[in-house]
């Protein structure tokens, strides 16, 4: 699930990784630049997640120090993986309660945006999350679904990911706008704010039939997000029956898309 040009970092023995003084610096410069933005656009587990990992913002952190963390705080940890897995692998780990991170970090000439998960991406993006008992429930319960499905279903398993763990909003009590909690948003200097406030994309209530239906391009902001209002609302989706709903969603096709073709 994870491909492209860059090659993840190999831990030491001791399971240290080893990055330059220029990967820590374009670390430190996005750690900037994102805490300059997302105040009052990322929902409060998140924000109790980053109060918890307490990152250290001049270096990229050792994923075996958040690791520490995460078990100490919901039994999950975050494992190094090469920059291409199978989905099978991927699943397993989730499914095993290990999130797996690609441990690269983007060149300057990519600073605003990468289409590869990197390393900042994994750690600021998901990391805060999965301090959240809920939500991680919900991971390994995905993981498990995914393992247990036949394969013509696992395309829709990814439109559920991509619209809840990457790009999912949520609707805290009392707020008068969604909240970001989708990794794919908070570690996106130009995503977070538009994803909030921008009047151009759609934003729906949490539906699985109308997930499963929803075509998306990974290249561009997103045309459509979905709001759930809390996050037992994701784990109670993955201890259903889904098969039926995935049925009913190729019974009556896919939406028209909200988004030019690429290339047009």
């Amino acid at each position: 699930m994870k491909s492209g040009k860059y090659v993840s970092k190999v831990p030491d023995s001791t399971g240290y990784i080893e990055y330059t003084k220029e990967e820590n610096a374009i670390w430190a410069d996005l750690v900037s630049r994102q805490k300059s933005i997302l105040p009052g656009l990322v929902c409060d587990a998140y924000r109790h997640g980053l109060d918890v990992l307490k990152l250290p913002e001049d270096r990229v952190p050792q994923l075996k120090d958040i690791g520490q963390v995460l078990k100490r705080e919901t039994n999950f940890d975050v494992e190094p993986v090469p920059a291409l897995i199978s989905p099978h692998k991927f699943f397993s780990l989730l499914a095993n309660r290990k999130f797996p991170a690609a441990t690269f970090i983007r060149t300057r000439e990519e600073f605003d945006y990468l289409q590869e998960p990197d390393i900042f991406h994994e750690i600021w993006g998901h990391c805060p999350m999965l301090t959240h008992q809920t939500y991680t429930d919900f991971m390994q319960k995905y993981g498990e679904l995914a393992l247990s499905l036949d394969e013509k279903y696992i395309w829709m398993l990814q439109r559920l990911f991509w619209f809840t763990v990457e790009f999912g909003l949520i609707k805290e009590s009392g707020a008068k706008t969604p909240k970001i909690y989708g990794a794919g948003i908070v570690s996106s200097a130009g995503e977070s704010p538009y994803a909030v406030h921008s009047d151009v994309p759609s934003r729906k209530h949490f539906d699985i039939l109308d997930v499963f239906r929803t075509p998306y391009r990974i290249d561009i902001f997103q045309t459509v997000y979905f709001m759930i209002e809390s996050f037992d609302e994701l784990y109670d989706v993955v201890r259903t029956d889904l098969v039926p709903v995935m049925e009913k969603a190729l019974e009556k096709g896919m939406h028209p898309p909200t988004f030019p073709p690429k290339g047009a």
